[in-house]
């Protein structure tokens, strides 16, 4: 069947890709009033799409990149929506040659931020202008309204601000859920860093409810009416809302479908990015970095099921109150839950010295609050704790958030204590505990590390009763001789 026809130069913007986000996406622009064009390289997917669920919408189908652009009113606004990696670059050059100068590209792929820098500088070298911007929310986002983080070319902002900002996710006081991030791939990191931090609070999560399942013998329907009182108060989120639905839903059996599902996370690299980031930084995003690794572990499932039969560990059973441990966890979650988020603030504000990004870290939670998949009524907080102190070294030390990490310590301590003790994986927050127990040491044992470095490798260190930046060197066994090696300083 034949698309719908219209004159040149008549849709507001273009979406390439009709996976099932791209579709959700040209839905949502067109149930805001603007009209889109659309095209996918398999074009029988473009007359499926205008005959199906686009019918009788302002949503104008192409069965070519040329008849595609000539449908765009200038600057043209083409978003691309396809799998990240080479086929963005693909159709950046199908694009180019059917573009004017100052039309504009807009990847709205998962892309890796070092890609949207160098594609960044390409298409303007074309002299066209590049967007790269996260999109967070799943399909239910884009159809509904996102998250939407965008970067790259700042005079395309004023260009897409009216369409970014009407399909966003908003919050309960009409604020969009969007804003500009930055220069460059600015947009593409902030997306980065939340998924990361997704990681880190799926990985919470799924460490309390085992810690709930397999050390307090709860069941599904106890921790289902848990979660659901959890997300009435501070752990009020969209992560906890979905876990209360998960662990109440029951297949057409009867059957709690959660006890079905093979113990074996998949993971699409956006975690692992994050983590690699943190260590080029130098950044100790430790939380996200066992979240990461946890999915790793879980990947294993044969060499687990093995080493369950010849690893000795605790039989122990929880002897304590039950509702005393299920109120210690609600704590230890929340406070791991804010270490994590300083975590992934420590790595935005490192990288935007590095790539000279000013960025609205305010802003940020702000675009966090609606739409994601980590929004919550907590990003309010973060919100005001950077509009009290935009240069906020680390969340921590925010007085609303140090006071939470306070009033949760007692709490939090118990629950690592007690995983130990019973032989229960809790990666994530135990290594949330560990970072804020190094992260308010005033002396931690490096001394030694730097006098072991120097004594294999003359790698010199610093001495606390001289100022910083001057390296001595010990000839430690008498025989090393006093040439010393360069020193690396993360």
């Amino acid at each position: 069947m034949a698309t719908k026809k219209a004159a040149k130069g008549t849709a507001d913007i273009g979406v390439v890709g009709l996976a099932v986000m791209g579709e959700n996406l040209l839905l949502n622009m067109e149930s805001k009033g603007f009209t889109v064009a659309c095209f996918n390289r398999t074009v029988s997917k473009v007359d499926n799409f205008i005959n199906g669920r686009a019918k009788g919408k302002r949503i104008l189908g192409a069965h070519s990149v040329k008849e595609f652009c000539a449908l765009l009113k200038r600057p043209r606004k083409v978003m691309l929506m396809v799998k990240a990696g080479s086929a963005v670059d693909d159709f950046i050059e199908v694009l180019l040659p059917h573009l004017e100068k100052g039309d504009i590209i807009i990847d709205g792929g998962n892309s890796h931020f070092p890609d949207t820098i160098r594609r960044w500088q390409y298409v303007e070298s074309k002299g066209k202008l590049y967007i790269g911007t996260g999109v967070s929310g799943g399909e239910e986002g884009a159809l509904l309204g996102p998250s939407i983080m965008p970067g790259g070319s700042n005079p395309a902002w004023k260009h897409v601000r009216p369409i970014f900002q009407k399909i966003a996710a908003q919050t309960d006081a009409g604020e969009p859920c969007c804003d500009w991030v930055g220069e460059g791939g600015a947009g593409h990191f902030v997306k980065m860093t939340h998924n990361g931090i997704e990681y880190g609070d799926m990985q919470l999560i799924c460490e309390t409810y085992q810690m709930m399942k397999e050390g307090l013998g709860m069941s599904n329907d106890a921790m289902h009416k848990v979660f659901a009182r959890w997300n009435r108060g501070l752990l009020d989120s969209y992560l906890i809302e979905i876990t209360r639905d998960i662990l109440g839903y029951r297949d057409e059996n009867g059957e709690a479908t959660i006890d079905k599902i093979l113990d074996t996370a998949g993971q699409k690299g956006t975690g692992k990015w994050t983590a690699i980031a943190a260590l080029d930084q130098g950044m100790p995003l430790t939380l996200i970095g066992e979240a990461v690794f946890a999915r790793c572990l879980s990947a294993i499932k044969e060499e687990r099921v093995a080493a369950s039969g010849k690893l000795a560990g605790p039989k122990a059973t929880f002897k304590g109150d039950k509702k005393k441990m299920v109120a210690d966890l609600e704590q230890a979650l929340y406070a791991s839950k804010i270490v994590s988020y300083a975590q992934g603030y420590q790595l935005l504000r490192s990288a935007a010295a590095e790539y000279g990004w000013n960025l609205n870290n305010g802003g940020i939670a702000l675009m966090w609050r609606g739409g994601c998949i980590i929004r919550s009524a907590f990003l309010g907080n973060i919100k005001k704790a950077f509009d009290r102190d935009p240069k906020l070294t680390n969340l921590m030390l925010d007085p609303f958030f140090a006071k939470a990490l306070a009033k949760a310590q007692k709490s939090w301590r118990r629950v690592a204590a007690t995983a130990v003790e019973l032989g229960i994986p809790m990666p994530a927050i135990t290594a949330a505990l560990a970072y804020y127990d190094g992260y308010r040491s005033q002396r931690l044992p490096a001394n030694l590390l730097q006098a072991q470095r120097d004594y294999f490798g003359a790698h010199t260190y610093e001495r606390v009763d001289r100022k910083r930046g001057e390296f001595y060197h010990t000839n430690w066994t008498g025989r090393g001789g006093t040439t010393s090696a360069s020193t690396y300083v993360v």
